[in-house]
């Protein structure tokens, strides 16, 4: 027998504004990001060094709709 609790607000999750975007389940630009991965492996973490493979990355998120398009100066280019 399922037993209910009276008074207990139910939660309901909703997702962040910025910062989270959905997943690439088809692979569409894991080439991108394995050569951006590799890139900050190379330069010891340091994203300055990898800016190009970022941008490429960030750009083929966009053009494949798994981020909302922004300008590229909003994203730090």
């Amino acid at each position: 027998m399922a037993s209910m609790t009276f008074g207990q607000k139910t939660f309901t999750p909703t997702p962040p504004d910025k910062g989270s975007f959905p997943l690439d389940h088809e692979g569409l630009c894991k080439k991108l990001m394995i050569k951006y991965m590799t890139c900050l492996h190379t330069h010891d973490n340091q994203n300055s060094e990898c800016r190009k493979e970022s941008q490429d990355y960030l750009a083929c998120r966009m053009e494949n709709n798994l981020m909302a398009k922004e300008d590229w100066s909003k994203l730090g280019f």
